[in-house]
């Protein structure tokens, strides 16, 4: 057979199926190397090299697409919004629907069901075990994210709570959000309900969304409903007054 007519070698074929595969995201792979890794270890304790070795990606690559750190830092949870904007709108939906027995109910659906949605992802698993992390361990780097990024729609949630329950003070409210929000968090980033419960339970479990709804509910009644002791700041306020009468 003439060597014009071989057929093409392996290299060759290598080659043209390599150019045509469809290249890597590379600029996803380091957002996804870092929201892992800062979950795993801190922000703190991560250097860009190691999220540069973990996306395997040149470490110059790092700073073109995100800057410095704290921008990569920040990126990750820009990354998320979507996810923020989506409580956002379904506690607007509850908000302005019919008050009813479950207006509290729809509210705090609006708080956990897309978060539990986003947990239950491969990426979101991270995200939430960032999310709890930063909260537990803060540092200077973290309350600004959770000002920038979390503040606004807490304070649209105790907003809401407060308005739904009258009588009780906005006070009690971020008290009751701050309750809900470790009940939430807890959940996402502590998965040893198999254990505790003698292996009965799975973090998985479809009906954990509804059981923690309805736990959260009712904490927030018991909290701000009828009958709830007033804040200390009301109750000393009341005895001073008593006592002056």
């Amino acid at each position: 057979m003439p060597s014009s007519a071989r057929p093409p070698t392996k290299t060759a074929r290598s080659a043209k199926a390599e150019k045509a595969a469809p290249r890597p995201d590379r600029k996803q792979a380091i957002l996804l190397a870092a929201e892992r890794l800062f979950a795993q270890s801190g922000y703190h304790a991560v250097s860009i090299r190691q999220i540069a070795e973990e996306a395997a990606v040149p470490l110059a690559l790092v700073g073109y697409y995100y800057g410095q750190k704290h921008e990569l830092f920040h990126a990750i949870f820009e990354h998320w919004r979507d996810t923020v904007n989506e409580r956002l709108a379904l506690l607007a939906e509850a908000r302005s629907g019919p008050r009813d027995a479950q207006t509290l109910e729809r509210m705090v659906s609006a708080f956990v069901e897309p978060v539990m949605r986003m947990r239950a992802s491969a990426e979101g698993e991270y995200y939430a075990l960032l999310v709890a992390r930063e909260l537990a361990y803060r540092t200077p780097d973290a309350d600004r994210v959770l000002a920038d990024y979390f503040d606004p729609m807490a304070h649209a949630f105790i907003d809401a709570l407060h308005d739904a329950c009258p009588g009780s003070s906005r006070a009690d409210a971020a008290w009751a959000y701050q309750f809900a929000l470790g009940a939430l968090i807890h959940h996402m980033s502590d998965s040893r309900i198999g254990r505790l419960s003698r292996g009965e339970n799975t973090p998985c479990d479809p009906l954990v969304t509804p059981r923690l709804i309805r736990f959260i509910a009712a904490g927030v009644r018991a909290t701000l409903g009828a009958g709830a002791p007033p804040s200390r700041s009301r109750s000393t306020t009341h005895t001073t007054t008593r006592r002056h009468t």
